[in-house]
C-alpha cells in the first residue's frame, strides 16, 4: 500500500521555526527601557541612531563593525520628535512596522486550532459510532456488532451446564451448520430464527456462545437497545449492515441480546400518527428476516426475558420460528453448575455439593457463580486454605437475607422480642409438617430492615402446592405476631412484613386457586403478568357483593391461621421462652440446637 504524505506536520514545524527564531533574534538584541532612561542615553551620545515607528522609538548604539550593535526601545513618541530629536545631532529615521508575521500567527493559528479540535471530535465521534479509527461522521450507521470467532468465544457445551433441555435444542443447530445436506435431504428447513426465553442470570448468552464455538462459525454480537439511537434511520442502516457482514460471512450466527429492547409490540403509541425510530427499526429488521434463507447457513438468535410484550410479527412461523425455554435449574441442575464454578476455588475434596445444591433452591447459574465467589471471600477472610460447606452457608444468608448490620444496637426489651418473635416462627415451622425445613435462626439484624430472620429452605424441589400447605405456611408466618401475643400481651410493628405475606397467600387461595367451597370452583381475579416476572396489574370481574364474600373469606382463613398458630404454641409457651432465652445468650441457633428443640415439641 502507498504511504500518503502529509503537509500538515511541515507546515507546523516551520511556524514554529520562525517564530522561535525572532522572538530568540529579538531578545538577544533588544532591550526595553523607560523615556527617560532613553533621553539620558541621548544625553550620554550613546545612541547614534534613533528609529522612529508608530508607538515605540528605538535607539541603535555604535559598535566597532562585525559586532551587533545594542538597540534600547521605549514605548513613548512625541508628537514634534524629530524637532527633539535634532539638538542631539543623531541620525533618525521613520519605520513602516511590518506587522506581516504577527497578522498571519494572529489569524492562521486560531483557525487551525479549530479545525483540529473538529478533526479530533470526528474521530471520536467516528470510533464510538463503529467506524473505528479511520472512520467518519457517517459511520453511526454501521453496525455495532462484535465479531466473535470460535477461539474468541472460547465457549464450549462442556461450559454450560443445568440446562440440558435447551442444550440438546440448540445441538440440532451446530448440526446444521456443519452439515448443511443433511437437513435438507427430505425437503424440510432449519429455523430462521431461535428465542431464547428465560429469566436474567440462566445463561442465555452463554448458550449463544457455545454455539458458535461448537459450530467454529462466525458469531455477530450485538444488544438491542445498540440498534436504536436518536437519529431516525441509523438503528434501520444497522440492522442493513449487520445483515450484510453476515451474509459475507456465512456460515455465521447473529445473536441479539436483550431483542424486548428492539422489538417491542407496536402498539397504540403512535396511532395518532408519526413513526418512531424504533418501530423503523424493528421493521427493517423483520424485512431483513424475510430476505434471507437457511440455506445460506445464517442462524439467528435472540435471547429475552420478557416475551409477552415482543410484537407478534416477530415471533410468525418463518421468523422467530422456535423458542427454547432457558430455565431456572433443578437440583440436579444446580449440582452440575457448581460442579463448573467451584473448578476456579480451592476446595475440600470431601465438600458435598449436594447439600449445596439443595439450599440454594430457585437459584439461576448467575447467582450460583456469585455464591461461589461470596463463599471464596467469606473463607479468604477467614484466613483458610479452602473453601468449606460453613463458607457457602455464610454466603447463602448474605445473599438472601442481607448482610449483617453489626453497629445495629437493639436495647434489651427489642431484643427479647425480636428473640421470642423468631421463635414464634421456628416453633411452628418445626410443629407442621407440610412446610419448608428450618435450618437456621438468628436475632443478628441483617439487609435493609430485618432484626432477626429464620431461614427454611425446601428440601426438595417444588412446582405444586396442596390447599393444607398453603395454609400452614400462613401459621409460620403468623407465629411471630402470636408468640409476642402469648409472651408479651401487645402487638408491635415487626409482623407487618409476615402479614402482608399472609393476606396475600389468603386472597390468592380465594380468588385465583378457588380453594373455598362458598366461592365455587371459580377464578374470580386476573392477572397481566410478566411471562418470566412478577406479577403485573390485576384486573377483576365480579360484583360488590362478591367482592364483601372474598373479603370475608380473606379474614377467615388468616384468622383460623392465628388460632390454630395460638393453640400449638400456647401448648408449647415453656419450649418458647426457654428456646428464646437460649437464643438471646447465643444469638444463633442450627444444626443439633435445633433437632433439640424440634424433638420438645408438643404436638
Amino acid at each position: 500500500m502507498k504511504p500518503r504524505f502529509n503537509i500538515w506536520p511541515l507546515i507546523i514545524t516551520f511556524f514554529l521555526v520562525v517564530t522561535f527564531q525572532n522572538l530568540v533574534t529579538t531578545n538577544a538584541t533588544m532591550k526595553r527601557v523607560s523615556y527617560d532612561e532613553f533621553m539620558g542615553l541621548l544625553d550620554n551620545k550613546e545612541i547614534t541612531e534613533v528609529v522612529l515607528g508608530e508607538t515605540t522609538m528605538k535607539g541603535i548604539t555604535s559598535v566597532p563593525e562585525g559586532e551587533t550593535p545594542q538597540i534600547y526601545v521605549t514605548n513613548r513618541v512625541e508628537e514634534d520628535a524629530v524637532k527633539l530629536l535634532k539638538p542631539y545631532n543623531v541620525k533618525f529615521r521613520k519605520e513602516v512596522e511590518n506587522t506581516f508575521f504577527r497578522d498571519i500567527l494572529s489569524w492562521v493559528i486560531p483557525p487551525l486550532i479549530f479545525v483540529f479540535i473538529w478533526i479530533y471530535f470526528l474521530k471520536k465521534m467516528a470510533q464510538k459510532g463503529g467506524g473505528g479509527p479511520g472512520g467518519s461522521l457517517m459511520s453511526v450507521g454501521k453496525s455495532k456488532a462484535k465479531v466473535y470467532v470460535e477461539k474468541n468465544t472460547g465457549k464450549t457445551f462442556k461450559d454450560v451446564a443445568g440446562v440440558d433441555e435447551a442444550k440438546r435444542e440448540l445441538e440440532e443447530i451446530v448440526d446444521f451448520l456443519k452439515d448443511k445436506e443433511k437437513y435438507g435431504r427430505l425437503g424440510g428447513r432449519m429455523p430462521k430464527g431461535i428465542l431464547l426465553v428465560g429469566s436474567p442470570g440462566t445463561g442465555k448468552t452463554l448458550l449463544a456462545k457455545a454455539v458458535a464455538g461448537e459450530a467454529g462459525v462466525p458469531f455477530f454480537s450485538i444488544s438491542g437497545s445498540e440498534f436504536v439511537e436518536m437519529f431516525v434511520g441509523v438503528g434501520a442502516a444497522r440492522v442493513r449492515d449487520l445483515f450484510n457482514q453476515a451474509r459475507k460471512s456465512s456460515p455465521c450466527i447473529i445473536f441479539i441480546d436483550e431483542l424486548d429492547a428492539l422489538g417491542k409490540s407496536r402498539g397504540s403509541s403512535n396511532m395518532y400518527g408519526g413513526n418512531d425510530e424504533k418501530e423503523q427499526t424493528l421493521n427493517q429488521l423483520l424485512t431483513e428476516m424475510d430476505g434471507f434463507e437457511t440455506k445460506e447457513g445464517i442462524i439467528l438468535l435472540g435471547a429475552t426475558n420478557r416475551p409477552e410484550i415482543l410484537d407478534p410479527a416477530l415471533l410468525r412461523a418463518g421468523r422467530f420460528d422456535r423458542q427454547v425455554l432457558v430455565d431456572r435449574p433443578d437440583k440436579s441442575g444446580r449440582l452440575e453448575i457448581l460442579k463448573v464454578h467451584i473448578q476456579r476455588v480451592k476446595y475440600k475434596k470431601d465438600l458435598d455439593l449436594k447439600q449445596i445444591a439443595s439450599l440454594t433452591t430457585g437459584f439461576t447459574g448467575a447467582d450460583l457463580e456469585n455464591l461461589v465467589n461470596e463463599a471464596a471471600l467469606v473463607a479468604t477472610r477467614k484466613d483458610k486454605e479452602y473453601v468449606e460447606v460453613e463458607d457457602f452457608t455464610q454466603a447463602t444468608e448474605r445473599i438472601v437475607a442481607g448482610l449483617e448490620k453489626t453497629n445495629r444496637l437493639l436495647n434489651d426489651f427489642e431484643r427479647k422480642v425480636v428473640a421470642h418473635h423468631e421463635m414464634g416462627h421456628a416453633i411452628m415451622g418445626m410443629a407442621l409438617k407440610s412446610v419448608d425445613e428450618v435450618h437456621k435462626i438468628s436475632i443478628i439484624p441483617r439487609g435493609m430492615g430485618a432484626l432477626g430472620y429464620t431461614i427454611q429452605r425446601p428440601s426438595e424441589d417444588r412446582f405444586l402446592m396442596r390447599k393444607e400447605e398453603l395454609e400452614a405456611k400462613i401459621c409460620v408466618l403468623m407465629g411471630g405476631r402470636v408468640a409476642e401475643k402469648i409472651i408479651f400481651n401487645h402487638l408491635s410493628t415487626g409482623a407487618s412484613d409476615d402479614l402482608a405475606k399472609a393476606t396475600d397467600i389468603a386472597r390468592s387461595m380465594v380468588t385465583k386457586y378457588g380453594m373455598v367451597k362458598q366461592l365455587g370452583h371459580v377464578s374470580l381475579e386476573r392477572t397481566q403478568q410478566q411471562f418470566l416476572g412478577p406479577d403485573g396489574m390485576k384486573t377483576h370481574e365480579y360484583s360488590e357483593a362478591t367482592a364483601k364474600e372474598i373479603d370475608e373469606a380473606v379474614k377467615l382463613i388468616v384468622e383460623n391461621a392465628y388460632q390454630r398458630t395460638l393453640s400449638i404454641l400456647t401448648n408449647n409457651k415453656k419450649l418458647l421462652e426457654n428456646s428464646a432465652a437460649d437464643l438471646l445468650k447465643r444469638e444463633t441457633l442450627e444444626g443439633d440446637d435445633l433437632n433439640a428443640i424440634r424433638e420438645s415439641i408438643i404436638l
